[in-house]
């Protein structure tokens, strides 16, 4: 049926938020009616959320009660999410995982990041098997039909016992398998074995990103029968309403899911809301004659919180970034970007009579505002008083706020600008003053003008936004693929991806003379030429044909819908359960008092120290690095398990010990889906043998920063060497190349001694030794170019060197100070004590002396390209002005700063150069020494790939080690010269000081 007829059109949304359920009646004929609301209606959400969409429903259709032709009806449900918040053992299944690694993976098994309670609620037996693919496409190993087939038989003995209703199947680089289809291979042969369990594929769920698109898949398994139970209850709410359209359920990124996707796809609904009001503002703008396309910020203000997300000029919402957390779990599936706020009309507003400060927020009455608030005669002062009082609403009882006082009144007022301005400014992606679109109830509280903001709208009926927006979403259809631009342009082969997104909307029962392309990237792959990861989204209105949207019978039970209360708990498998946390910090006094295990001048790491260090590893990563998050989750799993992990001083070594060392190589790319293997032990180990050597006496990192700050603690474990780590490495932070380590400063040969010989592993069988190069440079160059050919990432590990030979060379102390960064962020956190990380960071790795804050502002460009291998570009922060900048505790002021900061980068920072606002020049620092950019919300490192416009930071100047200073060579190989800067002098930040030992710190603590 095509949308355009004599008849109106009509689409029914519907969208349930934590307050009200909202409804409409929405004409989305074309011509001059198209977008006429006919009728609305707003309810409370109800316990039984079914109940209260049912109740908004009615009430719309009470209001047109022959409303012809109604297409469809679309919801917006929280139900879904909400048994994730709630953990609702009545509504969450335990889920069997399959996933097709061959030898990699195995140290990051499923669910290793979840939180402990989610964890032992939903842990099923779990299967790491033959299968998988590189990232050229070819397979890690074919799959094995009997190793799966054993596998079904061990999820089946143990469903019998222990609630198993689903498996997940996650195949390493399922998204790019279009040909060998490894997953759906699998699948059949699970539905064949067990063919009463659900059963899902990752490659339908998320993208690239295996632990992040593995998480999603089982929290996606572990609602399949609540979802298809709450879907045919919509089905059957619309029935008893008479009506006989289409039911559909909203996503994430504001298209529809027939009944049949949701209850296959649940976790696509998880953020609709959010996404609702944007599209329905979206649509809203577009109504309006004067308003053109454009990227606009779209602010929802509620009772308790206000959300804030971009709008493309395409309609729809700004995605999220790769990465983000629901629950306590990471994730990568689609999800709109928006920030929340405390603001909303019930906030509380108090003033401080010492300092005469207004705050308003983050505390909310909530749906109390009714009888809490002054104008309803309540005692409590809200937001919405002040509005009130302002003139800028008429609302409840106007004469109960006429005599607060004017100071509260305007410096709420002021709070609320501030709080909104400064919001608005971080998600915006550039300088330039955009429009900002206000939807939601509590729109009132907003000011007619920001700064930033090139104009404020409020559209008709934008208090019902988020249901207009159910009622226009669209049908979408997406490809996420690695492609080969070898032989063809860039520009061919995304024509050719965006026509296979567009095809695959209209599959879905998108309109092909309406579908357009609504996003379309492209991603270079570090260390690779010829291959570049495309992500295109089309998406199109809906043509009207009927579509296949029932539910079968077969995957309904005739056991009740769970109720809204929680349900008994689920049966726990003993074998799966994850023990208690061994050390709990839940207060900064826990902190305080925390002493790691240091035993005859041994450190046994705890699973503490690992989260410490692997925070403080990535801020000596100068944004690169890579983050340290898998090698931690890795060696926490090890440590949860068991296997003892040491730290010793160099000092302890006999002078003939061997200390080996090493680390990864690669793409992140790669790494972050092809997660850890054998690939470092056995370059380690196939080195040794060819040098004759059982093993080394010791292990220590190849550089402290980033992911393989940690890595050589995996090998030296129990479980695999059982040798001590040396406190110290070979960078004292990260650097891009090989040759830029300390060992090599002091060979003085030019050909890389101390590098040689090298070994690389793949970790599926290939192994390389190098044993000798012209110069230096040319390790890093061959044993790279080799890596690419091996799957983009390997193992690579260098020449065991002798303990007395490193009394000079070694960066000595660097577990132990990125221990120190880490346990002061830890501490900063929990004594809310943030906006002081900066200095607190400073005092951690040794003071005024040694270290700086060098700047504090907003991101306000990035610019970033790869070259050979490596991500290079520069990011400018500016100062932030007074009315963008938090208030002052007046007991712990915060330096300020003007101007713009420079830095550039070439996987790591190279210098940090500042402007004046009369336009003179200074440079802060430079490489050797450490540059670091923090989020001044929360204290954690960024990497390079993470800068983006509008992020609060701050900028941490370290002095480096003298390894790196004190000699001609070590500048050479060190300085800006070694990165094409050779006209830029190195200047010392400060002194350098030595970072104390954990070990002599606490061995002698113990000792009194």
């Amino acid at each position: 049926m095509s949308l355009i007829g004599s008849r109106p059109v009509l689409r029914l949304g519907v969208d349930v938020g934590g307050t009200n359920t909202d409804a409409v009646l929405l004409n989305i004929s074309e011509g001059s009616q198209r977008g006429r609301v006919l009728a609305s209606a707003k309810h409370l959400t109800t316990p039984d959320v079914t109940q209260g969409i049912q109740n908004a429903i009615q009430d719309v259709l009470n209001q047109v009660p022959d409303a012809p032709n109604i297409q469809a009806v679309s919801i917006g449900t929280t139900h879904f999410v909400n048994a994730l918040v709630e953990r609702n053992r009545a509504r969450l299944d335990r889920v069997a995982v399959i996933r097709l690694c061959g030898p990699f993976t195995h140290g990051t098994p499923p669910f290793v990041g979840f939180p402990r309670d989610l964890r032992n609620l939903l842990e099923g037996p779990c299967f790491l098997v033959a299968g998988g693919l590189q990232i050229d496409g070819s397979e890690i190993a074919s799959v094995d039909a009997t190793e799966i087939e054993s596998a079904c038989a061990k999820i089946e003995n143990q469903a019998r016992f222990s609630a198993i209703h689903a498996v997940a199947i996650i195949s390493v680089f399922a998204p790019i398998d279009f040909t060998i289809k490894q997953e759906e291979h699998v699948a059949s042969i699970v539905r064949g074995k067990l063919p009463h369990l659900d059963v899902v594929c990752s490659k339908d769920v998320a993208h690239i990103g295996l632990l992040e698109r593995e998480n999603a898949t089982i929290l996606n398994a572990s609602l399949l029968r609540y979802a298809k139970k709450t879907v045919a209850g919509f089905q059957k709410a619309a029935r008893a309403l008479h009506l006989r359209c289409p039911v559909f359920i909203t996503s994430n990124d504001g298209t529809l899911l027939n009944c049949a996707q949701a209850a296959k796809l649940p976790i696509r609904t998880f953020s609709s809301g959010p996404t609702n009001s944007m599209r329905g503002a979206a649509f809203l703008a577009s109504l309006e004659s004067e308003v053109s396309k454009q990227s606009a910020l779209v602010v929802d203000i509620g009772g308790t919180t206000t959300d804030i997300g971009m709008l493309l000029p395409s309609g729809f919402p700004r995605q999220a970034a790769a990465h983000h957390e629901l629950c306590g779990v990471l994730l990568n599936f689609s999800m709109p970007h928006v920030t929340s706020i405390g603001l909303g009309g019930g906030s509380l507003v108090r003033h401080d009579s010492h300092t005469k400060r207004v705050t308003v927020g983050p505390d909310s009455v909530g749906h109390r505002i009714t009888s809490e608030a002054h104008i309803f005669n309540g005692s409590t002062l809200t937001a919405t008083d002040i509005a009130v009082a302002s003139g800028r609403a008429s609302v409840g009882d106007v004469s109960r706020v006429v005599d607060l006082d004017k100071s509260v009144v305007d410096g709420a007022q002021k709070a609320i600008k501030a709080m909104l301005q400064n919001t608005l400014d971080a998600m915006k992606t550039s300088a330039m003053d955009v429009p900002v679109y206000l939807v939601g109830g509590g729109s009132i509280l907003a000011p007619d003008e920001l700064e930033g903001v090139s104009r404020v709208h409020r559209f008709p009926h934008y208090d019902v936004a988020n249901a207009v927006g159910a009622a226009i979403a669209q049908i979408s259809g997406t490809v996420d693929s690695f492609e080969d631009v070898s032989s063809s342009p860039v520009s061919e082969v995304r024509k050719a991806v965006e026509a296979k997104a567009i095809a695959r909307a209209v599959a879905s029962g998108a309109d092909p003379h309406r579908v357009a392309i609504v996003e379309s990237e492209v991603i270079p792959i570090a260390y690779t030429t010829g291959r570049c990861r495309f992500y295109v989204k089309a998406a199109g209105d809906w043509s009207g044909n009927a579509i296949p949207d029932e539910i079968e019978d077969g995957d309904l039970d005739t056991s009740p819908v769970p109720s809204e209360d929680v349900g008994a708990p689920a049966p726990t498998m003993a074998s799966d359960t994850v023990p208690a946390d061994s050390s709990v910090l839940n207060s900064a006094d826990d902190i305080l008092s925390y002493k790691p295990k240091v035993t005859s001048n041994q450190w046994y790491i705890s699973d503490v120290d690992l989260e410490w260090i692997a925070d403080g590893c990535y801020v000596l990563g100068c944004g690169g690095g890579g983050s340290p998050l898998h090698t931690f989750l890795e060696l926490r799993e090890m440590v949860r398990a068991g296997d003892i992990i040491r730290v010793i001083d160099l000092a302890a070594l006999a002078p003939d010990a061997l200390v080996g060392w090493g680390g990864g190589m690669g793409s992140p790319e790669v790494s972050s889906e092809r997660l850890l293997g054998n690939e470092y032990n056995e370059a380690s180990a196939d080195l040794w043998a060819f040098m004759g050597i059982t093993k080394p006496d010791a292990l220590c990192g190849l550089e402290i920063g980033g992911g393989n700050g940690m890595i050589n603690m995996i090998t030296a474990a129990t479980k695999n060497y059982d040798i001590p780590i040396v406190d110290g490495d070979f960078m004292g932070r990260a650097y891009p190349t090989w040759h830029q380590t300390t060992v090599n400063v002091y060979d003085e040969t030019g050909r890389g001694l101390n590098l040689l010989p090298s070994a690389i592993s793949s970790g599926d069988g290939n192994v390389m030794i190098m044993t000798k190069a012209k110069k230096d440079t040319d390790v890093d160059t061959s044993l790279r170019a080799a890596c690419v050919e091996m799957g983009t990432h390997v193992g690579a590990a260098s020449r065991p060197l002798r303990a007395k030979d490193l009394g000079v060379c070694m960066i000595v102390n660097t577990v132990s100070l990125s221990w120190r960064i880490g346990r002061a962020i830890a501490l900063a956190r929990k004594q809310s004590n943030i906006g002081q990380i900066g200095q607190v960071i400073v005092d951690a790795v040794g003071g005024a002396k040694t270290a700086k804050v060098l700047f504090s502002g907003k991101i306000t460009d990035v610019r970033r390209r790869l070259h050979k291998g490596h991500t290079i570009g520069e990011v400018v922060i500016t100062a932030l002005s007074s009315d963008e900048d938090t208030e002052d505790d007046p007991d712990k002021p915060k330096e300020r700063f003007s101007g713009t900061l420079i830095i550039p980068f070439k996987n790591e920072n190279l210098y940090a150069e500042h402007t004046t606002q009369d336009g003179r020049t200074t440079m802060l620092a430079t490489v050797p020494d450490l540059i670091s950019v923090l989020d001044a919300q929360n204290g954690s490192a960024l990497g390079t790939p993470q800068y983006k416009y509008g992020l609060r930071v701050l900028v941490l100047g370290i002095t480096a080690a003298p390894q790196w200073t004190d000699t001609q060579r070590g500048l050479e190989l060190g300085g800006p010269g070694a990165f094409g800067f050779p006209n830029i002098q190195y200047t010392p930040l400060g002194v350098y000081c030595q970072p104390r030992s954990v070990i002599e710190e606490y061995a002698a603590a113990r000792a009194v």
